[in-house]
């Protein structure tokens, strides 16, 4: 059975009533097998990079001894406890946060007040997951289950006080390894596109909190497809107008439009500046500080990258940092170069046995450079950008040994390992708040003791509610939540009105 292309893997709260809970999921009618049943070719791939990479895999073992010795206590103490810390103050600490030293003296030991925001910056990235439509029976396969005043609430996002103001759509002009999602049926709401990430904004409650108007663009990505280790697009093409170079499949899906498609009149580097422009310029008009934070995970770390490169070099002074999770390399040491000389700070958060942040090059990486002098500088060689946090599986008493490419790549699996991330050299946290539970989602990575069921995340009876008449069937979407051109331009008529009312309110109270 082939491997997976693409599963998604993060838990919202329970959703109200009617044919949608909180479960979500890609395995309704892809025949998804868990991560034990891998396409032949590529595991032996994959097996063999591990071994080249150095990636020292420890074996299957039991890991009961290793933290608790009776886990049912383990499951009294976790299920009573909230899974998140009270919110604290960070106005003084942003701009440290945000990376404006590199994140000096803040990743090791890990900074508290900087493992929240990456989880909430990781979550959001996560949130890209949960609500698109992998079902490719269904004629909205490729596009977000909700409409964007909905997103956040379905998805138990409210918390963390930010506003979703855009959708993104993307297509590739290029024949790409199944990183976009396709509907089996002929009648479709899009033959091109995908849906392929938001554009939000902090509240004032959060904006104080914070300290400053903070813009998010996160970007959707894949897990771990076999297309990763075999049909990877290895072509690096010029970005800007030095020697900078980027892989060229990233490239087409965040530059290609089509001026008969129906949602890529305009390319995703369109859409996502246009919206970043329009709230920068409010925002500054109204004398805030703003930022702009990009995040995503594995493809869309690529993504993220791309779309910060183009937004300094848009807005020049504009505080841009990347939180990046599982992502490959993108660009050459010039693109490198000009993304540190144009100011944008990149955080890379890796997971040791994940094999996608090695990829593309290698072999022809960064690692290559000690020979500059006797090869110059080679432009052909991809390479990593920014800082990095990295993680390791075998730090968490609640992780399975072995081998387990989709966890170890799982978003969830990340975001487990940062909330239990105090140095390296420490043991993991103990008052990790996270549920521990989220990291089955999709895969087989807790440990037994834990009685968690593997890939358990899923719709009720795999999408089918039964109507009136005793009949299981496809349930609609409800008309709010169907994709529609139009109904893009109406809500951001809505929301322009929305945001200049609010900034009246904010100045004169007694207009409200």
């Amino acid at each position: 059975m082939a491997l997976p292309t693409m599963i998604h893997t993060h838990l919202p709260p329970a959703l109200s009533g009617g044919g949608m809970n909180r479960i979500s999921a890609v395995y309704a009618h892809q025949g998804v097998a868990s991560d034990t049943k891998l396409n032949r070719g590529a595991r032996r791939l994959t097996e063999s990079l591990t071994t080249l990479l150095n990636l020292n895999i420890e074996p299957l073992c039991s890991r009961k001894n290793l933290q608790y010795s009776n886990w049912d206590s383990f499951d009294d103490e976790k299920h009573n406890t909230p899974t998140t810390s009270p919110k604290e103050m960070i106005a003084d600490k942003w701009r440290e946060l945000h990376g404006s030293s590199d994140w000096e003296k803040l990743l090791d030991p890990l900074h508290p007040w900087l493992r929240r925001e990456i989880v909430k910056y990781g979550e959001f990235a996560q949130a890209t997951y949960d609500a698109f439509d992998f079902d490719s029976f269904s004629e909205y396969c490729g596009s977000c289950r909700y409409n964007r005043n909905k997103l956040f609430e379905k998805l138990g996002l409210s918390k963390n006080g930010y506003k979703v103001t855009k959708y993104i759509y993307a297509m590739s002009a290029i024949e790409m390894p199944q990183w976009l999602e396709r509907s089996r049926l002929m009648d479709t709401w899009s033959k091109d596109s995908n849906w392929m990430g938001y554009v939000a904004v902090s509240d004032d409650e959060e904006t104080r909190r914070i300290g400053r108007r903070d813009i998010v663009v996160a970007w959707r990505g894949t897990v771990a497809p076999s297309e990763w280790y075999e049909d990877f697009q290895r072509n690096l093409e010029p970005i800007g107008i030095g020697d900078a170079k980027v892989e060229h499949g990233f490239l087409s899906i965040y530059t290609s439009k089509n001026e008969f498609t129906r949602y890529n009149k305009s390319s995703a580097s369109e859409q996502v500046m246009k919206e970043v422009t329009k709230l920068v310029q409010f925002y500054q008009g109204q004398g805030e500080e703003v930022s702009l934070t990009i995040t995503g995970h594995s493809l869309g770390g690529a993504l993220a990258l791309l779309n910060a490169y183009e937004a300094a070099v848009n807005f020049p002074g504009l505080a841009v940092s990347v939180v990046s999770f599982g992502a490959p390399r993108v660009g050459n040491c010039a693109f490198r170069a000009e993304l540190d000389d144009l100011g944008v700070k990149t955080l890379r958060v890796v997971v040791k046995q994940d094999l996608v942040p090695r990829m593309p090059g290698i072999v022809f990486n960064e690692s290559l450079q000690r020979f500059d002098d006797i090869t110059g500088t080679l432009e052909w060689v991809y390479t990593h950008v920014g800082a990095e946090l990295k993680l390791d599986v075998s730090s968490s008493p609640y992780l399975k040994r072995g081998f387990n490419p989709l966890g170890f790549h799982s978003l969830e699996t990340y975001l487990h390992l940062v909330d239990g991330y105090l140095s390296a050299e420490s043991a993991f946290r103990s008052g990790a708040r996270r549920d521990v539970t989220l990291v089955n989602k999709a895969c087989d990575m807790l440990v037994d003791e834990l009685r968690i069921p593997q890939c358990w995340y899923q719709l009720a009876n795999k999408g089918l509610v039964c109507n009136e008449h005793g009949r299981w069937v496809k349930p609609r979407r409800e008309p709010e939540d169907i994709p529609s051109p139009t109904g893009e331009q109406a809500h951001d008529l809505s929301l322009r009105i929305e945001m200049q009312e609010s900034y009246k309110c904010s100045k004169n109270l007694a207009i409200c």
